[in-house]
C-alpha cells in the first residue's frame, strides 16, 4: 500500500470531523494510502494549542487520529530529514520544510494538503 502524508491543516480537519473542507482527491488519497504525520506536524498543534488556536493539545488530537484513522508518526531519523528540508529554499517557515522534507525522504511519498505554495513546489503533493 501506497504512504501518504497529511499536512497540519488536513490533520486538524480530520480530527474535527470536517471531512467537506477536503477535496475528492484528497479523499480519495486519504482512502487508499497508509497513512503519516511527520512530527513536526505534531509540534505545529502544540504551537497552535498553546497560543490558543486550539481546544485540544496533540496527545488528545494524535490519538484520536491514530484510533479513527490508524495515522501514525513518522519514524526517519531527524538528521535525514534535516538534510532535505535546508534544500527547500523556496520557503522559510520551518513548519513547512520539514513537512514536506518528511515525505520527500520517503520515496517522495504523497502530501495531502491544501497549501497552495506546497502544491506549487512539490509534485507529491495531492490536493
Amino acid at each position: 500500500m501506497s504512504v501518504a502524508y497529511l499536512d497540519t491543516h488536513v490533520a486538524l480537519w480530520l480530527h474535527d470531523g470536517l471531512v467537506e473542507k477536503l477535496t475528492k482527491a484528497a479523499r480519495r488519497e486519504i482512502e487508499r494510502c497508509d497513512l503519516l504525520i511527520s512530527p513536526m506536524v505534531y509540534l505545529e498543534l502544540d504551537y497552535l494549542f498553546r497560543r490558543g488556536r486550539l481546544r485540544y493539545p496533540p496527545s488528545e488530537i494524535f490519538a484520536n487520529l491514530n484510533g479513527t484513522f490508524g495515522i501514525a508518526q513518522c519514524t526517519i531519523p531527524f538528521p535525514s530529514v534535516t538534510v532535505l528540508a535546508v534544500t527547500l529554499t523556496w520557503t522559510n517557515d520551518p513548519f513547512d520544510r520539514i513537512i514536506v522534507a518528511q515525505a520527500l525522504s520517503n520515496r517522495e511519498s504523497g502530501l495531502i494538503t491544501a497549501d497552495e505554495t506546497i502544491r506549487k513546489h512539490y509534485a507529491a503533493a495531492v490536493w
